[in-house]
């Protein structure tokens, strides 16, 4: 999956795959994950958010979608 760059202190890149609704996070220390059915519009709010770590941890990590470690 392709991902983007993202400026932030905890999140390297970004991908999503809006047909399969699989959003991909690669971290700075390495780890890859996907995660599980996520609405586009969520993809859209991580990626327009002022801070994308703070997002990220709010409407994803603790909203309960299930994931996968890549690597």
């Amino acid at each position: 999956m392709n991902r983007t760059s993202v400026s932030s202190s905890n999140l390297a890149s970004v991908g999503y795959d809006p047909e399969n609704m699989i959003l991909e996070i690669e971290f700075h220390n390495g780890g890859i994950y996907q995660y599980l059915n996520i609405p586009e519009s969520v993809y859209n709010g991580l990626m327009s958010a002022d801070s994308h770590g703070k997002y990220f941890d709010t409407y994803i990590k603790k909203g309960g979608y299930s994931f996968k470690k890549i690597r």
